[in-house]
């Protein structure tokens, strides 16, 4: 059934088509996958895999076709993980950030290198052996920043966790091509494939690095003084989009780095303060946000399991557990020499296994330069070993995030009411008033609280109706004070009431359409007695104080003992 399928998608399929089908087959895998609390990364690239290899409805020729979105992918989200890099960030580490960067990344590099070279030795020759080692040394040593960065979102983290991940992670681009770019040399120098000295590799590489990041900083001086002029949201995406394009165009033209042209101009941008250019960088995450799913479905589509053996097997074991021990050990060994903070120490390690767009694009590169045996065994250990890593990585980002404790320290006031009901949020303690009520005990009741408004209920404490402020105001500039009047007299009808259990953002929608600030909580739809107030402006002032106190104890952690802040106080 699924080969009928593929046969009659493949063969009537155009890209359109493809394209739409990985986009919503992506974030329907990515929903599936979060409501098993997995980062929704590991969705898009689980459906990636069953599109390609399982069902091949995505072709492998259609995804070296797209090789061009790949890398426009990647500099989008290299702009928008340089948007992330305010120097604040870089005043709070100092020198914490490029020791921990070295230790991980060298540790890493040389544990892979190291098994993959004794690994290979026991299938190959000791210089192909040496090869397949230096190089995915090398590759193993890039994180992605791209689903590191995106649990990170997801989960609303902050703290100096959150904080040395996002400078580590973008910074380990710039490592990894380094360490590439030596490896590379050193791999065709062996193996008889490299036609240029190792001197002569590492300038093209230092032209590579330099010029994108020139490349970029020119770029976002140029479109932060253009974006200030610039009022519109839909103009400010336009001119950003395009400027990133232009970026990323110019960076193939002159063989400069994609990664670090893009993630230049983000941070050349971020750093100019203003809330134009804040809004250039919201506008075009959401744009960008069916991208995102597209790059990580063809991501899982890449991986061809036929040609799966035994050495291939091997490789990819020690690929992995190379580089998760590399990372762990290396951070950990960087976190205390360069005076980190316990939870940087401790968890920074399960953060950097994620190695899904940077690695693969660096092993793009490297099956352009082989045509050998060296070339076909990179391809399929690399692309495995990345999706193992890329399954593994988020997961591992959660769960160092969740133990530091700074997981849903970075929300808004939208994050918590889309995750609270109106039980959660609502005055239980608001006195409702007995419709036989006497008006001057009312206004007893009413001088003793400071409540705006109250439910008056019958015998069964069944909500007839409500008194307002205003209410009671008009009762005494249109009728004289008698003393037989009582709550029913001045009692107005109640055009809307909720239930504790209903979502708090459907609530609110409510009031907000009805022009209304209060409204009376009821026990059930089908039990219409009193439990409650629910009062709007007390729901944002609850909410803005609670989003106040998750970003002062995610700042507060700065300061515990430990946490390396004397070492990291701005300069």
């Amino acid at each position: 059934m699924f080969d009928i399928l593929s046969n009659i998608l493949t063969n009537n399929m155009n890209l359109i088509l493809l394209m739409g089908i990985a986009i919503f087959a992506g974030t329907i895998g990515a929903k599936i996958i979060q409501k098993l609390h997995i980062p929704q990364v590991v969705g898009y690239v689980a459906i990636g895999l069953i599109l390609g290899p399982v069902l091949k409805i995505i072709p492998s020729q259609t995804v070296q076709n797209l090789e061009m979105f790949n890398l426009f992918a990647l500099g989008i989200i290299g702009f928008l993980v340089g948007g992330e890099l305010k120097r604040e960030i870089f005043a709070k580490f100092g020198k914490q950030v490029p020791i921990v960067l070295l230790f991980e990344g060298v540790t890493a590099a040389l544990l892979v290198g190291v098994l993959s070279f004794l690994v290979m030795w026991h299938f190959s020759s000791w210089d192909t052996a040496l090869a397949v080692g230096v190089v995915f040394g090398a590759i193993c040593s890039a994180t992605d920043p791209a689903s590191t960065i995106s649990v990170l979102w997801e989960y609303k983290a902050r703290g100096p966790l959150t904080s040395m991940i996002t400078a580590i992670v973008t910074l380990d681009d710039a490592l990894a091509l380094m360490l590439y770019a030596i490896s590379v040399s050193i791999a065709g120098i062996v193996t008889g494939h490299q036609e240029t000295s190792l001197l002569t590799s590492l300038l093209e590489a230092l032209y590579e690095m330099v010029g994108a990041a020139a490349l970029g900083l020119m770029a976002g001086i140029g479109l932060s003084s253009i974006l200030k002029r610039i009022e519109d949201t839909e103009k400010i995406l336009v001119v950003t989009l395009s400027s990133a394009m232009l970026i990323i165009g110019t960076a193939i033209l002159l063989h400069m780095d994609v990664i670090l042209a893009c993630m230049a101009l983000g941070v050349t941008l971020i750093n100019i303060k203003s809330k134009r250019i804040e809004s250039s960088f919201n506008s075009l995450r959401r744009f960008f946000a069916p991208m995102y799913v597209l790059f990580f479905v063809l991501v899982g589509a890449r991986v061809n399991v036929s040609y799966f053996n035994k050495m291939i097997g091997v490789l990819v074991v020690a690929y992995v557990g190379g580089s998760i021990t590399g990372k762990t050990l290396g951070s950990y060994l960087g976190g205390y020499f360069s005076g980190a903070a316990q939870t940087v120490k401790n968890y920074l390690g399960f953060c950097l296994y994620p190695q899904g767009g940077i690695a693969v694009g660096l092993l793009i590169v490297a099956s352009h330069r082989f045509e050998s045996e060296v070339s076909s065994i990179m391809l399929l250990v690399v692309i495995i070993g990345a999706f193992i890593l890329q399954i593994i990585g988020p997961i591992g980002v959660k769960v160092g995030a969740t133990k530091a404790g700074e997981m849903g320290l970075n929300v808004t006031e939208e994050d918590l009411i889309k995750n609270y009901k109106v039980g959660d949020v609502m005055n239980k303690d608001a006195p409702a008033i007995s419709a036989g009520t006497p008006l001057s005990d009312v206004l007893k009741t009413v001088s003793s609280t400071e409540y705006f408004y109250y439910s008056v209920v019958d015998d069964q404490k069944k909500i007839i109706g409500a008194l307002t402020m205003d209410g009671i105001r008009n009762t005494f500039a249109t009728m004289e004070l008698n003393d037989w009047l009582v709550a029913l007299d001045i009692v107005e009808p109640v055009t809307v009431k909720v239930t504790p259990d209903i979502p708090l953002s459907r609530a609110l929608e409510q009031m907000q359409e009805q022009h209304i600030e209060h409204v009376p909580v009821v026990v059930s739809s089908q039990n219409n007695e009193s439990a409650g107030i629910l009062d709007a402006r007390a729901v944002h002032r609850k909410l803005s104080a609670e989003v106040l106190e998750k970003q002062q104890e995610a700042d507060r952690m700065f300061l515990r003992p430990g946490s390396g802040r004397d070492a990291a106080r701005p300069k």
